[in-house]
């Protein structure tokens, strides 16, 4: 009999835990790492890039948690400059094709007021998301988050990155101006970027 009702207390547990599994994993497949060539399993993401006019903004988050460096690292440290916020995995194909154009533009970009930030996500070891950044030569710092518990603090029906990879630009009081459900090629980043920079 106790039996029984424990287990009924851990069905809407299990089914609270798969719900929050569901929504980070929107816009990414199964577990499954591919060979190097890139096969990796994905769902990839609607291929949109939405651009809001500044008085419809909403403020992002204040993410704040540990880096991949294992330094602290709080969004809100960067309230006055452009942020540009990509969520990644060292397992993902299309977040290794964009890396070099995110890590250019960071480095371009860098003396005109605008931050990089990354969001690792669903690498359970530390080592591969640390690898992924020397091999890209990626110089700013990311957010490691393998459960995704930083994602899960987008409010719902906002512009949540949904997908794997994901974009968001913040301006610079720190509301979405830009999503990007996609991988980004330069031209894209820039186009998205450059009005934002411009801005008084």
């Amino acid at each position: 009999m106790s039996q029984t009702r424990a287990l009924r207390r851990r069905i809407p547990l299990l089914a609270a835990g798969v719900a929050a599994g569901a929504l980070v994993l929107t816009g990414c497949g199964g577990e499954k790492t591919g060979s190097s060539s890139g096969d990796t399993k994905f769902v990839k993401g609607t291929g949109e890039i939405t651009k809001v006019a500044e008085g419809k903004r909403k403020a992002a988050p204040d993410l704040a948690g540990d880096s991949v460096d294992g330094k602290k690292l709080k969004l809100s440290d960067y309230k006055g400059k452009v942020v540009v916020l990509n969520v990644w995995g060292s397992w993902c194909s299309p977040c290794r094709a964009e890396a070099p154009n995110l890590a250019k533009v960071a480095r371009d970009t860098e003396d005109k007021g605008v931050q990089f930030v990354g969001l690792n996500t669903r690498d359970l070891d530390k080592a591969n998301a640390q690898a992924f950044e020397r091999n890209y030569d990626i110089d700013y710092p990311s957010f490691y988050d393998p459960s995704g518990k930083l994602i899960l603090k987008f409010p719902k029906n906002t512009l949540s990155p949904q997908a794997i990879p994901s974009t968001l630009i913040l301006d610079k009081d720190g509301k979405v101006a830009v999503r990007a459900l996609k991988e980004l090629s330069e031209k894209e980043l820039r186009s998205a970027l450059d009005p934002l920079i411009d801005a008084k």
